[in-house]
């Protein structure tokens, strides 16, 4: 069991804004290169889940989260669908590596793909709301973030561009 789950709920999603601020700015103060992972999971009709945090940019987002020491990158993408979302994906796909800046440090976003006909349950501390979405009609806004990922996604697949809204 995780530390963080003897803390109530409304207590977590009240202090995770400002630890997220402290992180951000101490990233940027330390340059020290990081990872994460980000999971485009479909239905079988091919909707995509999305989901909002209860901090940081506002907007719909794809679930996924920081690479912690020594940790493969499809372990995390698993570990964080499941932290996230209650979700036991069977397996995830390396579709690629999207190389940015975040929080003023250098980032690797591993980016997979998964199928999944669950339901989420979102934690209520991270996430406040998540749900799948026809492709044709993604809701708005969509993180910077998300935007990048879905294009670099459908770029892959050869689907053109992301027509959110």
């Amino acid at each position: 069991m995780k530390l963080t789950a003897l803390i109530p709920a409304a207590l977590h999603r009240a202090v995770l804004p400002l630890a997220h601020k402290v992180r951000h700015r101490w990233r940027g103060l330390t340059k020290q290169p990081l990872a994460g992972c980000s999971v485009i999971i479909t239905d079988f009709n091919g909707n995509l889940l999305l989901l909002r945090h209860s901090y940081g940019p506002q907007g719909w987002a794809l679930p996924g989260g920081g690479l912690s020491k020594s940790e493969d990158a499809s372990e995390a993408a698993l570990r964080e669908v499941h932290e996230e979302l209650g979700l036991k994906l069977s397996s995830v796909s390396l579709i690629g590596t999207i190389d940015e800046v975040m929080s003023g440090a250098p980032h690797t976003a591993y980016l997979f793909t998964a199928v999944c006909d669950d339901h989420p349950q979102p934690d209520k501390r991270e996430v406040l709301e998540a749900r799948f979405f026809p492709l044709h009609s993604l809701p708005e806004p969509l993180n910077d973030r998300t935007r990048t990922r879905l294009e670099f996604w459908r770029a892959q697949k050869g689907a053109g561009s992301v027509d959110a809204g």
